[in-house]
């Protein structure tokens, strides 16, 4: 029977991969369709206008324009007002 552990064997080395988590494209930048602006877990931003959002929560731009952020009083369904934060892309005429 060992005294110590075998050298192979460490509890350690077990750390998850990065996420790459947050905002991509910030306001004022141009984009094209189908660039991500955001990407994020839950729904801290949310889309607006020419904005679309993914199944893991991600925000994309639907059509080729100008990012704009806006935050703006939104109620909940309890009747809470609630500040949010919503990404619009402007179209380019």
């Amino acid at each position: 029977m060992a005294k110590t552990k075998s050298g192979g064997s460490t509890s350690l080395g077990r750390d998850s991969q990065p996420k790459y988590l947050g905002v991509k494209r910030y306001d004022g930048q141009p984009v094209n369709a189908g660039e991500i602006l955001i990407k994020q877990r839950g729904t801290k931003f949310t889309a607006g206008k020419n904005v679309r959002r993914a199944g893991d929560d991600t925000l994309y731009s639907a059509k080729a324009g100008v990012v704009k952020f806006q935050t703006k009083r939104k109620k909940t369904f309890t009747g809470l007002r609630k500040m949010v934060k919503i990404i619009n892309v402007v179209p380019v005429k």
